[in-house]
């Protein structure tokens, strides 16, 4: 179960709901994405794991959903004692993260598990100080399941950190392309339908959840998310990305002339590509549950 971004997870609804489970048809692009998603929103993704309520550093963490790694080297670089266990559905996904962990050093630190976290069972997690999930709660078949067996595995006193996107990120200014102004809010819009009934969780207030399954939630907090694309180079190519997923199922929703236009937006040879805008941003919120097993 991929789910990054970050942040995995990194994170962030981006595109996962194209790979979850059975729908997994993308790997690679899937994972450029993420690793856009980690590259761009690095400097969140340090914030938060720096902003947990945490008495003292953990030692064995559980990235659950870990995707490429937002996540998972986030939290190793934050907690520089620390193992991580890096849980995922996507053996590729897997693949590239022990690829990074090997080249920066850190592969005794890092642990891959194979598993979808759908199943009745899960696999020997060890006994984690913390468990993480960034973009990956809101995919559970069974969120209660789910949040019983993290209560389960953390021992008295543990944290799970719940990472959420509120939605899909936001790259236009509101009045481009200027022929077709609000283009990119009606692509979110076409969705909608596709999302509720793929994603039902997706936007859910996680601490009702949280404490009916036994945790005290400690801190709630929304973080706001605005880069500018003078910011980065990457985030070009994160826009072209997300919205060449988010294209696929918003096209049948669209007026013909706003398919045209957001074809060209996404056409990289064409001169109004999206790649030689100057005027890009990365506008979202992430929303991070901070919660305690008593």
């Amino acid at each position: 179960m991929t789910h990054s971004h970050q942040p995995g997870t990194h994170t962030s609804d981006l595109h996962q709901h194209q790979h979850q489970h059975q729908h997994q048809h993308d790997d690679s692009g899937q994972a450029e994405i993420l690793d856009l998603d980690a590259e761009v929103l690095a400097e969140h993704i340090a914030g938060i794991t720096g902003s947990l309520p945490l008495a003292a550093a953990p030692r064995q963490i559980v990235d659950l959903g870990c995707g490429t790694g937002a996540g998972t080297f986030a939290l190793l670089e934050r907690f520089p004692e620390a193992h991580v266990t890096a849980v995922d559905t996507s053996t590729g996904h897997l693949k590239l993260l022990t690829d990074r962990a090997c080249a920066e050093g850190v592969q005794d630190r890092v642990r891959t598990v194979q598993a979808d976290l759908d199943a009745a069972d899960w696999p020997e997690l060890g006994a984690p100080d913390l468990v993480w999930a960034s973009a990956s709660m809101h995919h559970m078949a069974d969120p209660a399941d789910a949040l019983a067996k993290v209560h389960e595995l953390l021992p008295p006193g543990g944290l799970f950190a719940v990472v959420e996107l509120d939605g899909f990120p936001r790259f236009l200014p509101a009045d481009a392309p200027a022929e077709r102004p609000g283009l990119e809010e009606r692509c979110h819009r076409a969705t909608d339908s596709f999302h509720a009934e793929h994603v039902p969780h997706r936007g859910a207030d996680w601490g009702p959840m949280l404490s009916a399954a036994g945790f005290t939630v400690e801190d709630t907090r929304t973080i706001a998310v605005n880069i500018e694309g003078n910011r980065s180079e990457a985030i070009g190519r994160y826009a072209l990305g997300s919205l060449q997923r988010l294209r696929n199922a918003a096209a049948p929703g669209l007026d013909p002339a706003d398919v045209i236009a957001l074809d060209a937006l996404l056409d990289a040879m064409s001169p109004n590509s999206i790649l030689r805008r100057t005027d890009l941003a990365v506008r979202t919120t992430r929303t991070v549950w901070a919660a305690r097993r008593p």
